[in-house]
């Protein structure tokens, strides 16, 4: 079974807390030891970021994280390196997050069999669009047994994410505005609405929400509303200030997670 299924499977109702990070950021070679750290520290799923030059769903902090990446020379080839170096020490799920340019560049088949040979269990393109998802990419995934994650708004009609709930696999990544990605206080009632709304639905794949989490309202917000949270840019900025000691930011992480 893939890693993410069984982690939904396995996961008895607990709620489930996923990072993001930018490989190579805030060092080039420190991605293979985030990763281990955040397993040894009880993280239950790692989302991956592929530093790409131009971001646009993403917030300042992603962005420099990104640009920083770039600068040390990180590459999805080298990114692939580094995770098939550590395979055999993982045992969470790895998605990797990324924009469908260098995706296409290094080839959807290509990409997909790297994922597979360095132990990635699925991905996230934001910008994919969705007839190539179902036409070009999901044939490719599917014989890789690789899970493509599509993500939905505030915006997201209920017919269009019935119809994503339908085609793919996994999880639904609940995006909590239509905002790009960034810290917030707190979520609105405005958000709360959406988010009662979407579990109305009923839907068949579990889901996770993200964007905007970084205190303990958000969180719990997050957790009685989904399967679990994803954050990505308060670690992110933890990481960068803890000058890549991943157990230092994850300390603060946790901290801030109880105010």
């Amino acid at each position: 079974m893939n890693k993410i299924n069984q982690l939904f499977h396995d996961s008895n109702n607990r709620k489930l807390l996923s990072l993001y990070f930018c490989a190579g950021a805030p060092t080039l070679n420190s991605t293979t030891d985030v990763i281990l750290t955040l397993q040894a520290r009880g993280i239950d799923m790692v989302e991956v970021g592929i530093p790409f030059s131009d971001p646009m769903a993403d917030g300042p902090v992603i962005q420099d994280a990104a640009t920083t990446a770039l600068r040390n020379g990180m590459t999805l080839r080298l990114l692939f390196q580094q995770l098939q170096s550590i395979k055999s020490e993982v045992t969470m799920p790895l998605v990797l997050m990324g924009y469908l340019n260098p995706i296409m560049q290094y080839g959807i088949e290509r990409f997909c069999q790297s994922c597979v040979e360095s132990g990635v269990s699925g991905v996230i393109i934001p910008d994919l669009p969705f007839d190539d998802y179902l036409h070009t990419v999901k044939p490719a995934a599917d014989r890789y047994d690789l899970r493509v994650i599509m993500l939905i708004t505030p915006e997201t009609s209920d017919e269009r994410i019935r119809f994503i709930d339908q085609h793919t696999d996994g999880f639904i990544y609940m995006v909590s505005s239509a905002a790009t990605t960034g810290a917030q206080q707190s979520f609105d009632e405005q958000k709360q609405q959406y988010f009662r709304r979407i579990n109305q639905m009923q839907l068949r794949n579990p889901r996770m929400i993200g964007f905007g989490i970084s205190n303990r309202q958000t969180l719990e917000s997050a957790q009685q509303n989904a399967a679990g949270a994803i954050i990505g840019s308060k670690f992110v900025t933890l990481l960068r200030e803890s000058a890549g000691n991943t157990n230092a930011a994850l300390d603060r992480l946790f901290a801030a997670l109880q105010q």
